[in-house]
């Protein structure tokens, strides 16, 4: 019914979000890669930069509060697998949306992506694996040592 539906689609508003952040950090993280020249090298503060985003910008969320207090504990994110779980309700998002004949890109592509977050494992995968498991009852594989 209606109510199915709705919650599906937040499930899938859900899982677009997390993936935009995820996908922003770890640009961020990167800005310090060696494969970048040296003078292009930024060796960024993840920690500072979510807590100050968190505190009265345009993308301030809960989730963005999550990700500052995992960076905050663990900057790195090395107790995390980048193990991302969907249950169900973004496929079924993604279905309707093509049953429908609604481009729904976004929610396509964060779906995807935790499909290849179960086959490697990026920060951006670990952050995204670190929201989920602060906001509730998903279970966090634990890196193989």
């Amino acid at each position: 019914g209606a109510g199915h539906l709705v919650k599906m689609v937040h499930n899938g508003i859900e899982y677009g979000l997390m993936q935009g952040y995820a996908e922003g950090f770890d640009i961020l993280k990167h800005a310090a890669s060696p494969a970048l020249p040296p003078e292009h090298r930024l060796d960024l503060n993840l920690p500072d930069i979510a807590e100050m985003w968190r505190r009265g910008s345009v993308v301030a969320s809960w989730l963005l509060n999550l990700i500052a207090i995992a960076l905050a504990e663990d900057a790195d994110l090395t107790g995390y697998s980048g193990v991302v779980q969907d249950s169900g309700e973004g496929r079924w998002t993604v279905m309707a949306a093509i049953e429908e004949a609604v481009p729904a890109e976004v929610l396509s592509a964060a779906l995807h992506a935790r499909f290849r977050s179960r086959q490697d494992h990026t920060f951006a995968e670990k952050l995204l694996s670190t929201m989920q498991k602060q906001f509730g009852s998903h279970a966090e594989p634990r890196p193989e040592r």
